[in-house]
């Protein structure tokens, strides 16, 4: 095992400085491993979920996405859907809803592609990824007030190749299609 205890930095501290909706800031101070105290702002949110829904048709893997408007970036984004998970739901839960809600499908089977930090720097939260096989539609979205989401079954191939490019720019859209890809490759 390679000796770390050389990198670990101690929190002492934490003051809340700022909280919305959907998240929460505070200062932590922390002693470095040489003694040092610094102070460091960390984003606190709930736990998000991706899920990368997949149908087989003509012969050819389509991706069901949903393409958005995303304030942050001030454009639209093809991506796989997901959000928060709920206070009190397990992450299947979480990832059966987003499904559900955002393009009137349900899983017929969800299995756990992976965990991720989406920027351990800075943010305390995980994201959650699945992957939806044997889709079944459902009458209607179910989107909050605040969605205007369009599904959309895309090429596996377009997905692919476009990654990184608008209208595929959000970086989770991408990790998802990183631990798809490897799910896909894995012997069994």
């Amino acid at each position: 095992m390679v000796e770390t205890s050389h990198l670990i930095w101690k929190e002492e501290s934490r003051k809340e400085v700022y909280r919305s909706r959907v998240l929460s800031v505070r200062d932590t101070e922390c002693r470095s491993p040489e003694g040092v105290l610094r102070t460091f702002t960390v984003i606190d949110s709930s736990d998000w979920v991706i899920v990368v829904p997949v149908l087989e048709l003509e012969g050819k893997t389509r991706f069901l996405m949903v393409r958005q408007w995303r304030h942050g970036s001030q454009e639209l984004s093809l991506e796989f859907p997901g959000g928060v998970v709920e206070r009190g739901e397990t992450f299947e839960a979480g990832a059966a809803r987003e499904l559900a809600e955002e393009t009137a499908y349900r899983a017929g089977r969800l299995s756990k592609l992976g965990t991720m930090s989406p920027n351990p720097a800075i943010m305390s939260n995980r994201v959650h990824f699945y992957l939806a096989e044997d889709l079944v539609p459902l009458p209607d979205q179910n989107l909050d007030e605040d969605e205007f989401v369009d599904p959309e079954l895309v090429p596996a191939e377009e997905v692919l190749t476009g990654m990184g490019r608008p209208p595929y720019i959000h970086a989770l859209t991408a990790a998802a299609l990183a631990l798809y890809v490897r799910n896909e490759k894995s012997p069994g």
